[in-house]
């Protein structure tokens, strides 16, 4: 018996109330240690009242001064507890158990402020007291806990095991986990048991159990811990367990989410999108899921505002299933089917909220009469729990995404209602994205078509075919196209150029440059010359758009040939654009040296034109880098493959051009394509006159005669009276304003064309004569009479031509 224990056996009786204060002795002491308060459990224990005590150094209640260094390091700790000797009033000495906490000073949690000390009652209580509170405890906690002995059989188990389990101890006393739980998860509890007992270590676990009178499947965390005696010999295990269901779903939830937002959305594919869908929530959340849509949203349309009308008719896009081939569906993917009032999935979307329902047999039965087979199939597979989402974004409602369960025994909760919320919401943006985003296309597609050619024109220069291949969905439409346009003299024109970029803005800077290459091509620039204008013209659409807000990086390739049948000579210029290749009819392929050149819209640069003579028959083939840089291959690789491929040239140009895609191009390619193929005419001596004409005014008189000699030969007299007009106007022209040498052409194509040229580079223009003028009337009748004139520049002089339509043939 302690000094405390002899006090309270010799001055006083043990207080009725066991949580009365007195039995606890206390005292506060400050940081010079002087004593400032006193509890009636301090006077019980030591004999002094609080008048006596408080005020004085608590050292004086000490048996004997304190160790020399004892009382410096306890001011830097901030709780002591230990046994001290101390002085009872009576003169006795008094071993107590002693708690001291040094409370700090500063309020920040630092210690150097007072101490408070506190003695515990010294009345312990008996073993048998002991023991039968412990095991109260033990079987009144509410955690789930059992006792194994070394053997590993259940010994004792609380009130919460017992419910847990739903079995009683003496139903189990005796027996091991793996005989109470018959389960895959016994088994594994029972090694972990046994590693703990052999490690001496504790060990933890988690198992998931569908345990018996259980609705559904719950996971535990277990923890092991070995009981040891006093010699420290392993005497058993404790098993205690925690119910971590909630936050094993929670996880899961937030694992499902976080693979909807990596999964959901990886193309702008609308169908592709939905699937993703289905595939995420399948098995977390649901057995089966379908996802359907209204019929106007696949068109890339809005649907109509407000509920949809009755009877619900929607698409099937998407659907998944835990079993293999889906064979619960009973709508096909892409087919369109009504969906009954009572449905969940129109219910939810007549009413624009998400809903729960159970499914019941009456429920079912009502089907019977409108749907049949859908009631055929959920009582097959024993669907017992739908879950039914509208998807809704921005403002639209685009479908509704179905969940339910067959396999599951839990029906769906408020929580996986608000997951199925999450998650359909993040689809729905995503299937909008997608919608918008193939309108846009469809849009870009329309406009792009349009502005290429629909057609080739007609003319004699060259037979044409061409090709033009939109990128795939998820790169966009681009800007490339390609044109042929018929030029004086019987020439033609043949341009393919690609603006940078894809979309709507992409095309229709497209069709601004397909309109200024046709006007500057009108005006018979050479093409050096034709590519410094454009090039003036990028730079001046860049700047706008920059001033008006959209991006200033507005820039384009071309490529600019002018092919003349009468003396097949071809002359090019290209912008930044790939070399052009050349069939030769016998079987040779080059890419032609054309000079480089900036790419447009990068200005202060010359651009240079190379002409070549080229032989009858040959092949020019004109196209953009989408062509040759496909299939993740080099472009020279794609250069190779070209060149082969024209080597084999079939006789139509039409399956050349099939040939060419088919080689070189994948299903979807990821750039625009544009093909232009162009097998070169020429025009000979049956179908061009020419003479030297003398610069003197007798001169056209002969060429009038030369000229409707030939019309003669060619049987076309009834063109010679205008004919005449033409060459006697165009002549004089000549002879008064123009320099030697003179010469007079006439070519017999499609149309009669009528050319006179000379060495003066000043060029006539249209004027209307007044009424006493003598002049100023000739190329008035001109242009009335022809189809068309104009003057061209030569590296000579100038060329004015006119010409006239031909009666068909």
């Amino acid at each position: 018996m302690t000094g405390s224990e002899a006090a309270w056996d010799g001055r006083a009786t043990w207080p009725e109330d066991p949580a009365a204060e007195a039995l606890t002795a206390r005292a506060t002491v400050d940081a010079r240690g002087i004593v400032t308060a006193w509890s009636e459990g301090a006077r019980r224990l030591l004999g002094y009242p609080a008048a006596e005590i408080v005020g004085r150094s608590a050292l004086g209640l000490l048996d004997g001064e304190p160790p020399a260094g004892t009382l410096r390091p306890l001011t830097t700790l901030p709780r002591w507890n230990g046994t001290v000797t101390l002085r009872h009033r009576d003169g006795r000495r008094l071993t107590v158990r002693l708690l001291a906490h040094h409370r700090a000073a500063d309020g920040e949690g630092r210690p150097g402020g007072e101490w408070f000390l506190v003695s515990p009652p010294a009345r312990p209580p008996s073993a048998a007291e002991d023991d039968a509170l412990v095991m109260w405890a033990f079987a009144q906690s509410r955690s789930t806990m059992a006792l194994y002995d070394t053997g590993l059989r259940l010994r004792r188990a609380n009130a919460d095991m017992e419910r847990v389990l739903g079995l009683p101890e003496e139903a189990m006393r005796g027996l091991r986990v793996s005989e109470i739980v018959v389960a895959p998860q016994g088994d594994e509890t029972e090694e972990c048991m046994r590693r703990a007992l052999e490690t001496g270590e504790p060990q933890q676990t988690q198992v998931a159990v569908h345990l018996s009178g259980h609705e559904a499947e719950s996971v535990w965390t277990i923890s092991l811990v070995p009981v040891r005696d006093t010699g420290g010999r392993a005497r058993g295990v404790l098993l205690s367990a925690h119910d971590t269901t909630a936050e094993h779903l929670a996880r899961e939830r937030l694992v499902l989410l976080n693979e909807a937002s990596l999964r959901i959305g990886s193309t702008l594919d609308l169908a592709h999108t939905a699937q993703e869908l289905a595939d995420v929530a399948i098995p977390l959340l649901a057995d089966f899921v379908t996802v359907d849509l209204l019929p106007s949203i696949e068109g890339g349309e809005d649907p109509p505002a407000g509920a949809p009308s009755r009877p619900v008719r929607l698409r099937r896009v998407a659907c998944q299933s835990v079993l293999e081939g889906c064979p619960e569906a009973v709508v096909q993917q892409g087919t369109v089917a009504g969906y009954p009032d009572a449905s969940p999935a129109a219910e939810c979307l007549v009413t624009g909220r998400p809903l729960i329902r159970a499914v019941t047999a009456h429920g079912t039965a009502a089907w019977e009469g409108s749907s049949p087979e859908r009631a055929d199939r959920v009582r097959k597979y024993g669907f017992h729990s739908v879950l039914a989402v509208p998807m809704h974004a921005r403002g639209i409602t685009l479908g509704v995404a179905t969940f339910s369960r067959h396999r599951r025994p839990e029906p769906f909760a408020q929580d996986d209602l608000l997951l199925g919320e999450e998650i359909t919401a993040r689809a729905a943006v995503c299937i909008d994205n997608a919608r918008r985003y193939t309108r846009e296309h469809r849009t870009s597609l329309t406009l792009q078509s349009s502005l290429l050619p629909q057609r080739p024109p007609r003319q004699a220069a060259v037979e044409v075919a061409s090709r033009y291949l939109p990128a795939n969905p998820q790169a966009g439409v681009g800007g490339d196209w390609f044109d042929v346009i018929p030029l004086s003299g019987a020439r033609v024109a043949l341009v393919v150029g690609d603006v940078v970029g894809h979309g709507v803005q992409a095309s229709a800077a497209m069709g601004r440059l397909r309109t200024a290459v046709r006007t500057l091509a009108d005006v018979d620039l050479p093409p050096d010359e034709l590519l410094t204008h454009l090039d003036d013209l990028v730079i001046h659409l860049s700047n706008e758009d920059s001033a008006d807000g959209p991006s200033g990086d507005f820039g384009a390739t071309c490529l600019y040939a002018v092919y003349d049948p009468v003396s097949r000579r071809c002359t090019l210029a290209r912008a930044g654009h790939p070399v052009p290749a050349l069939a030769t009819p016998d079987g040779e392929v080059e890419y032609l040296d054309v000079p480089a050149g900036p790419l447009l819209g990068l200005g202060g640069l010359p651009f240079e034109a190379t002409e070549l003579e080229v032989p009858e028959g040959s092949v020019l083939a004109l196209y953009t880098d989408g062509l040759v840089e496909a299939r993740d291959r080099g472009i020279d690789e794609g250069i190779d493959t070209l060149r082969e491929v024209l080597a084999r040239s079939a006789p139509s140009l039409e399956d050349t051009c099939d040939a060419v895609l088919r080689e070189l191009l994948p299903d979807r390619p990821t750039d625009d394509v544009a093909l232009l193929m162009a097998r070169t005419r020429a025009l000979d001596a049956s179908h061009v006159a020419t003479w030297d004409v003398p610069r003197e005014a007798a001169a056209v008189a002969e060429a009038r005669k030369k000229a409707c000699g030939q019309l003669a030969a060619w049987g076309l007299d009834d063109a010679a009276m205008v004919t005449e007009l033409v060459v006697s106007e165009l002549v004089t022209n000549a002879i008064r304003y123009g320099d030697a040498p003179i010469q007079l052409r006439l070519i017999r194509d499609s149309n009669l064309i009528c050319e006179v040229s000379d060495a003066s580079s000043t060029a006539p223009h249209l004027r209307r004569a007044r009424t006493f003028d003598e002049g100023g009337r000739g190329l008035l009748l001109v242009a009335q009479l022809t189809q068309g004139w104009g003057t061209r520049q030569t590296r000579t002089g100038k060329t004015i031509w006119a010409e006239q339509s031909l009666p068909a043939v």
